[in-house]
């Protein structure tokens, strides 16, 4: 038998404040993006925005429904919102922010695990890794290269052999 391990390195700033601008931008983006979230039922308004490789911005929120399963994340909105009104376009940079009204928001929450499935293909589909920037509403904020370190041993069009840089 043979142990191997998995680790990935990433980047912790101490607030936004120490964000460069452009980083900064896009948090902020996000941080508004809160605002028209849907969330009667948990009073958890999430954020995304991404900033594209064609320069656009785009923006998502959850969407929760009264039948629990039926809700859409704010990542996976994001890269629908993108997806359709900029096809095959690749995402440079996206952020997550979250407003909790039960409590506070100070620490970076990360995508479950839909949503990091859904990142993972986006990067695979695109060719393209994605920078994810993940903050509260204040606090630490933790930058991430690639959105598919967070998915290690991920299922992927690989897996069933197909190229879909090619679709």
């Amino acid at each position: 038998m043979k142990q191997e391990e998995y680790r990935f390195s990433f980047k912790v700033y101490d607030s936004i404040s120490e964000l460069d601008t452009a980083d900064a931008d896009i948090l902020n983006a996000a941080m508004d993006a809160t605002k028209t979230a849907y969330a009667p039922y948990s009073n958890f308004q999430v954020g995304a925005a991404a900033l594209l490789q064609n320069g656009k911005m785009v923006r998502g929120t959850n969407q929760e429904n009264a039948s629990y399963p039926v809700g859409i994340c704010a990542e996976r909105v994001l890269l629908s919102t993108a997806s359709s009104l900029y096809p095959n376009e690749p995402i440079a940079t996206m952020a997550v922010t979250y407003n909790n009204q039960n409590g506070k928001s100070n620490h970076p929450i990360c995508p479950c695990g839909m949503c990091r499935q859904s990142l993972a293909e986006h990067e695979s589909r695109t060719g393209q890794p994605i920078r994810i920037i993940l903050g509260g509403r204040e606090g630490k904020v933790h930058v991430i290269e690639r959105a598919s370190m967070l998915l290690p041993f991920s299922f992927s069009s690989e897996d069933m052999n197909l190229d879909l840089r090619q679709a």
